[in-house]
């Protein structure tokens, strides 16, 4: 459910450097959260019957995060993965079918996808249980990855995602025939994922200029976003609104969870949040206000120090 952001249409002649002209100059000229210094390593492993390409950042317990719709790792926000992995291992990694892992085993199914995620983390990190973030399409991932591998998760963060099913509640026409475009241009990119203010715009844009800088420098790696992949997770999400199973299941999961999204979210709107935070025993919901459905991007370290408050607090 989250706008394809493609890099392609940022490396373009002439582009990148009209992005970084109009960003804040304090984006680049701040130091002290460290995301200049942000770089994806990417390692390979074999699990779930084909090959998952990942990087990790950071020590301490580990953080695993789930990127949307056709979303690869090169796609986080460094900004972000430098204020998560202060204190924690971060891993990120692409799914099978994008950027530079092996074909999707089976079917995209959601379902399927957190068994495959499930795989992946007894490859990379065997024995205790993880921390799992995920986000829009990464959100119903990491749903299906609770209900089906509770004991592979200590504590879940669900960011801008819906429940499915009835419950589930979507944007504007407008806004899901976007929000489907894997051609969408920065414009509607901008236009769908943050408020129309001129502090939200600016945020998006500067977000897009840290995504521009790592790629461009090498600090992440040159990736793809197969078509063929992009239209089965699309295709992926139809089952998941016609079905009330994982809405259903939410009540059964004791996990404890943090729900949090942004409170002007017009791809997937803020009473997704509000159901999913109601309907699970041990969550708690967060609104960053004036946010959009890339908050995370929009206020990286407001949401990290919200994650991150979270994932240690005692109880």
């Amino acid at each position: 459910m989250t706008v394809i952001f493609r890099l392609r249409l940022l490396v373009s002649v002439g582009l990148v450097g009209l992005l970084v002209a109009s960003a804040p100059v304090a984006v680049f000229a701040s130091t002290n959260v460290g995301w200049q210094d942000v770089r994806l390593e990417t390692r390979a492993v074999n699990a779930a019957g084909t090959t998952f390409a990942w990087a990790e950042l950071g020590t301490g317990p580990t953080l695993l995060l789930l990127n949307g719709t056709g979303s690869p790792m090169s796609e986080w926000d460094p900004k972000l993965l430098a204020a998560l992995a202060k204190n924690r291992r971060v891993i990120v990694f692409d799914y099978p079918g994008l950027g530079l892992s092996g074909p999707a085993p089976s079917k995209w199914e959601f379902s399927a996808a957190a068994d495959w995620v499930n795989e992946f983390l007894i490859q990379v990190s065997p024995g205790a249980p993880v921390d799992v973030l995920g986000w829009s399409m990464g959100g119903f991932v990491a749903q299906q990855l609770a209900v089906r591998h509770a004991t592979s998760i200590r504590r879940l963060v669900l960011a801008a995602t819906n429940p499915g099913g009835d419950a589930a509640v979507l944007g504007p026409l407008w806004v899901q025939e976007a929000d489907s475009n894997s051609e969408g241009s920065i414009k509607s990119y901008l236009e769908t994922n943050y408020p129309a203010t001129k502090v939200a715009q600016s945020r998006g844009r500067a977000f897009i200029s840290r995504l521009v800088s790592a790629n461009v420098d090498g600090s992440y790696p040159d990736e793809s976003v197969p078509t063929k992949t992009y239209n089965a997770m699309v295709a992926a999400e139809d089952p998941w609104l016609q079905s009330n199973a994982n809405a259903n299941a939410l009540r059964a999961i004791s996990t404890r969870t943090l729900v949090i999204t942004g409170a002007k979210d017009v791809i997937t709107p803020p009473a997704n949040s509000r159901y999913i935070a109601g309907a699970m025993p041990n969550a708690k919901l967060i609104l960053v206000s004036g946010a959009g459905h890339s908050f995370l991007f929009q206020e990286p370290l407001q949401v990290a120090s919200s994650v991150a408050k979270f994932l240690d607090s005692e109880s």
